[in-house]
């Protein structure tokens, strides 16, 4: 019962806060614009490329297809990550110290909040694209594995920045994460496996796996990465604790 009343009460806020934020409410609000824009654009993007290079883009759509899952992650990521950041500047956090809401309460909510925001908008995005043939298996098991991401965003955004300037450069950075896991998609062989520090690296496998047509192996990947990201959250939960407690 006290979980589910600080659901109430903290979503309420949240509702508000993200309402009265222009940059907040449009992030999230057009989200749902980016399978939009890789439906729409990438065609005449690949028919431009090969006509004047030459160049055949769409044998790497499932790559392009694979960081639709992260987009939704990191974009929700980075907004709780800002909302993190005003409740830590005006000591709303270290109150919940002194309130029968425990760390533990706040933290659960935020989590469970976000991982259900990132599997809906997922679900949402990757058919709107379409770029390539998906099932909702497929298109479920990235979400679950893309979903960590976001309370990764924000606990870090919310542990290393000291206020929304340096969490964009922080959410910018996490975003040039991304970019070795397109090498990855150029490597083959166990040398590949070596780009699962970097956790976005999971999901993206995951859908390029499925999208091969091996399930079983998307679904063995699946479980590694979640531990992974399971192991990087338990120490960004731990330094985001020590953070507060400052």
């Amino acid at each position: 019962m006290r979980g589910l009343a600080a659901y109430r009460s903290l979503g309420a806020i949240d509702l508000r806060n993200v309402a009265r934020d222009p940059m907040l409410f449009w992030i999230v609000v057009l989200m749902p614009a980016f399978g939009l824009f890789f439906r729409f654009g990438t065609p005449p993007i690949t028919a431009a490329l090969e006509q004047r290079l030459g160049f055949d883009l769409t044998p790497y759509y499932p790559l392009l297809m694979s960081f639709l899952p992260l987009v939704a992650a990191g974009m929700i990521g980075s907004v709780v990550g800002f909302l993190l950041l005003d409740q830590r500047d005006d000591r709303t956090l270290s109150a919940l110290l002194v309130t029968p809401l425990s760390m533990g309460d706040y933290l659960r909510y935020r989590f469970v909040v976000q991982l259900a925001v990132c599997l809906v908008l997922t679900w949402l995005i990757v058919p709107l694209a379409g770029l390539t043939d998906t099932t909702w298996l497929q298109v479920s098991v990235a979400a679950a594995v893309a979903a960590p991401l976001a309370p990764m965003y924000a606990l870090f955004i919310g542990s290393f920045a000291a206020n929304k300037v340096q969490g964009f450069a922080l959410a910018k950075a996490l975003g040039i994460v991304m970019v070795p896991c397109i090498a990855a998609y150029l490597v083959t062989g166990p040398w590949q496996t070596a780009f699962g520090v970097v956790p976005h690296y999971w999901p993206m496998k995951v859908f390029w796996l499925f999208d091969a047509g091996a399930t079983r192996a998307a679904l063995g990947y699946a479980l590694v990465g979640l531990a992974w990201q399971g192991a990087v959250l338990v120490w960004l939960v731990r330094r985001f604790g020590r953070v507060v407690r400052r």
